[in-house]
């Protein structure tokens, strides 16, 4: 049974320093270990007419899986396959129009080992991911990658640590290389990440919130002031659009702009929509990023904003609170 040494603080600290010590070493010299392997597989990569397909036992199927997510996500199709569950039926998966990106520190996988002579035979691309070049799967490779470490940050120089490390670094390597030579762009990832933050920034325009026809609190210049308080009221927005007979802004009048008139005194009831409204209110187009109407909100310090199209013509209204709701900000 192993004999437990008394935990010490110090100890496990240095062991950290020392983990991380090894892993950076291992990535910096990654550089050096790549060759013309590195550039000939992202561009099978970026001339595959199928699917890119990882394969990796063990801790290098861990590392697969999320390389495999990495570059779905960064514009090139791929998903992960077990080299176990290969020899079973999954490797119907694969097609020959396909690039296997095959994983194994060793290069001496015995899963992956037995299902080379039928990769080879349905014709697919094999780029190996080995530390070892002279390994079984680097021969039967079209191309190799090098993710070969001195050492393994474990101190018994066993558990797959550093080795890893650099097989994660180097697949992230590759899907930065080809979503690059994609012109993959911000718009791209979002569409890729339609329920994140980002994709709901660069994918939700104005028009998909803002508040249009009865919803809009609305009146023109001749409203009396009591008329125009239970317009603001009845829509629950802070606010009414002042507009003439074409429906084009002419101002806005808020609850701030109510506070700031009760402070000066102004005898409210005497006064018209035109009187007391704020000219030349701040607008944006409906074809916007709701990201922008959120930028514009916070700069000018306001909450709500009007929405117009090109001829000044109000088309809707957007709140704070609308773009909150949709979690744009």
């Amino acid at each position: 049974m192993t004999q437990h040494r008394p935990f010490d603080p110090q100890r496990a600290l240095a062991l950290a320093a020392e983990t991380f010590e090894i892993e950076a070493a291992a990535l910096l010299a990654l550089r050096a270990r790549q060759g013309d392997g590195f550039p000939r597989a992202v561009q099978a990569m970026l001339a595959c007419r199928g699917r890119v397909v990882v394969m990796g036992m063990g801790k290098s199927g861990h590392v697969g899986r999320k390389i495999a997510a990495t570059l779905a996500s960064t514009g090139t199709p791929a998903f992960f396959v077990h080299p176990a569950e290969a020899s079973h039926g999954d490797l119907g998966m694969v097609t020959p129009g396909d690039v296997v990106l095959a994983i194994s520190n060793s290069g001496e996988s015995d899963e992956l080992a037995a299902i080379l002579p039928t990769l080879r035979r349905l014709g697919v691309t094999l780029v190996a991911m080995t530390g070892q070049a002279g390994s079984t799967l680097a021969r039967h490779a079209d191309m190799v990658l090098s993710s070969a470490v001195d050492q393994e940050a474990c101190p018994l120089n066993l558990a797959p640590t550093a080795s890893t490390t650099a097989q994660m670094a180097l697949g992230d390597a590759l899907a930065v290389a080809l979503l690059d030579a994609r012109g993959f762009r911000e718009e791209d990832f979002a569409r890729s990440h339609p329920g994140g933050a980002l994709g709901r920034k660069l994918l939700v325009h104005v028009a998909d919130l803002m508040r249009t026809g009865d919803a809009l609190p609305c009146v023109h210049e001749d409203t009396p002031f009591l008329e125009l308080m239970r317009e603001m009221s009845a829509k629950a927005l802070g606010a009414a659009v002042v507009v003439d007979a074409q429906r084009r802004v002419l101002g806005i009048f808020t609850d701030g702009d109510l506070r700031r008139q009760v402070e000066k005194g102004a005898d409210l009831r005497s006064l018209n929509a035109g009187a007391v409204m704020h000219r030349s209110p701040r607008t944006i187009r409906d074809d916007a990023l709701a990201a922008a109407a959120a930028d514009l909100m916070e700069a000018h310090r306001i909450t709500v904003v009007l929405v117009v199209d090109a001829q000044g013509v109000l088309v809707g209204m957007v709140s704070i609170g609308d773009l909150m709701r949709a979690k744009v900000v």
